[in-house]
């Protein structure tokens, strides 16, 4: 499966790019799991930072930013397979899974509930389910 994996980036940094940067590295720490597990791990800022640059936007906080970051993730929704929602509060990621659920996609809480991943495998993102 393709699974996005949603969770907190620019909430609760103030616009810090240190602090955003700290959010994107604990989203990403999903990703290998998720790929041992067979399944093709994405994350929105992947796509939508790059597009952001080319634009010649100054960052994500850039006032382009608005016309890009969510807008990227809903273009992914229509091609994932699968949500996994971590912890942390996080409006682009509940606006994820919401449209996820609205698709009847599946949505995971915690890694180890995605099929074929390992509970040793996740203990630095699992957490409790929101």
């Amino acid at each position: 499966m393709m699974i996005l994996i949603a969770g907190p980036y620019a909430s609760g940094t103030d616009g810090d790019p240190a602090l955003m940067a700290q959010n994107l590295k604990r989203l990403e720490t999903a990703a290998w799991p998720l790929f041992q597990a067979g399944h093709v791990p994405m994350i929105g800022e992947w796509v939508a930072l790059p597009v952001l640059e080319s634009a010649g936007a100054t960052g994500p906080t850039d006032p382009l930013a608005a016309e890009v970051m969510y807008p990227t993730a809903e273009r992914l929704l229509q091609r994932c397979d699968a949500v996994l929602r971590l912890p942390g509060e996080s409006r682009g990621a509940d606006q994820d899974v919401a449209i996820a659920e609205a698709r009847g996609l599946p949505v995971y809480y915690a890694l180890e509930d995605v099929p074929g991943v390992t509970a040793s495998g996740s203990s630095e993102v699992a957490g409790p389910r929101s």
